[in-house]
């Protein structure tokens, strides 16, 4: 066997392998050996077909099989052992001449490699990377307060509807027909649920102002949500084809009217928020809010530091020359199943040789800085995720195994364990450079820093 690699130019090489008989026959015969003894052929004996019956029958198959293993080892473990940086996979190059499998005479394969660029990403104290402290104030605290109040509070019925107040109205609902008159065989509902506030029509929104208990409100449920069939449909609890069928006036007489209050802000909510016996006092609860956006926004804080590290990395490196051709071939392979496929490949091609050249940076700073990541980071990667997910809905006091078991659930995914792979990295990244680089620390409002993310993201 010779294999050969021939670096077209910097980006861009041809590796020419050619397998001789001898490198493969063996393992093609004893292939054939095994076949032959588990052979169903008619007229022999089970493992007693003649060997030049199996040969003609699986030969070409198998050789084509031994052929193809051999040669991806050989490929990935020439590269390994000479440190070629391959981009995605060796693609058949155009000057590949016809095979012949059928004869004994040198298999010559070649493929064109894309090899990343070289280049050197360091970085020092001398580094300047600018690092954003979102700043708390009164506001986004009365806000969380609201909200924490609003998760805790209870439904209680009134007399009369507030359209303030979101209420709920329940009733029983009575289509009529084209003089104002029940429909005969038309539909009757009892405890029918409706919210007004949702209502996209004012004039039909306007109808249920002020209704109380036992009032009867004349409506068209179609005029009400002209633009969602699906609304319709669920309230009149027919299928969505048949909203077409009852477009004329309903009855609502109202049965209940039901309120969302919000918790009174006590003892007992801030017991249910973040424990007992944690907080005794409005001033500590805040006091705890405050910690807790300080702690959610510094994961964001510490994602733009990592924005602004790619991009003052990207500005020292400059661009970087890749084996566009051949990458553009990649991209089209792995995206062939598209009917738009060239135009696919147009329209992100650069955008994802921007995300390429930031792959590399990032590689050459995690070895740098001697990260690497294992099941427990991984892991905690999964529970902080978690944490984050419940805290959304304001769970901020759950026990740890609620936490544990939802992240072994994420776990069981491949595609969520390789994100969470990714994220650990960025976890371990930032904490090291936050280290060897000179922050520029600045505190920015809320609505600076999400104008800001917004504006780095795209």
């Amino acid at each position: 066997m010779n294999i050969q690699f021939d670096a077209t130019d910097k980006v861009n090489g041809l590796m020419t392998i050619t397998i001789e008989n001898a490198d493969y026959q063996t393992e093609v015969d004893k292939t054939l050996k095994d076949y032959r003894k588990r052979a169903q052929v008619p007229g022999f004996r089970p493992g007693q077909a003649p060997m030049g019956m199996i040969k003609r029958q699986y030969g070409t198959a198998v050789k084509v099989d031994v052929v193809n293993k051999l040669l991806g080892e050989k490929l990935y473990g020439y590269v390994r052992e000479n440190k070629i940086q391959m981009l995605g996979e060796p693609l058949p190059s155009d000057t590949q001449k016809p095979l012949d499998f059928e004869g004994d005479a040198p298999l010559e394969f070649k493929f064109d490699i894309a090899v990343a660029p070289e280049f050197k990403a360091q970085l020092s104290g001398k580094d300047k990377v600018p690092y954003y402290t979102i700043g708390v104030d009164d506001k986004m605290i009365d806000q969380q307060v609201q909200a924490y109040a609003q998760r805790a509070g209870h439904n209680e019925k009134v007399e009369e509807y507030d359209s303030e107040k979101r209420d709920v109205l329940r009733g029983d609902l009575r289509e009529l027909d084209a003089d104002g008159n029940a429909k005969e065989g038309g539909i009757e509902i009892e405890n029918v649920a409706v919210m007004p506030q949702y209502i996209s029509v004012d004039d039909q929104k306007k109808l249920f102002d002020g209704a109380k208990l036992g009032d009867i409100i004349t409506w068209n449920p179609r005029k009400a949500y002209p633009d969602n069939d699906a609304e319709v449909a669920g309230i009149l609890r027919v299928e969505k084809d048949a909203v077409k069928d009852h477009e004329g006036d309903f009855t609502f007489q109202v049965t209940e009217i039901s309120r969302y209050v919000a918790a009174e802000i006590n003892q007992e909510l801030f017991s249910q928020v973040f424990g007992e016996g944690t907080v005794k006092d409005e001033k500590e609860f805040r006091e705890k809010i405050a910690q807790q956006l300080s702690k959610q926004f510094e994961t964001d804080s510490d994602y733009m530091f990592l924005l602004d590290v790619r991009q003052h990395m990207e500005k020292k490196i400059g661009k970087l020359e890749f084996p566009e051709a051949i990458l553009r071939r990649v991209m089209i392979q792995n995206n062939k199943e598209r009917k738009d496929v060239e135009k696919f490949v147009d329209d992100n091609f650069q955008a994802s040789i921007k995300e390429l050249q930031w792959h590399l940076i990032k590689e050459q700073l995690v070895a740098a800085n001697n990260i690497t990541v294992g099941d427990s980071d991984i892991e905690e990667a999964a529970k902080e995720f978690a944490r984050a997910q419940f805290a959304q809905y304001g769970m901020t006091n759950l026990p740890e195994e609620y936490v544990e078991n939802y992240a072994k659930e994420m776990l069981k995914k491949q595609e969520q364990t390789d994100r969470l792979v990714d994220r650990a990295i960025d976890v371990k990244l930032k904490n090291a450079l936050k280290t060897v680089v000179k922050l520029d620390e600045k505190t920015i409002s809320l609505d600076e820093f999400q104008k800001m993310a917004a504006e780095k993201s795209n």
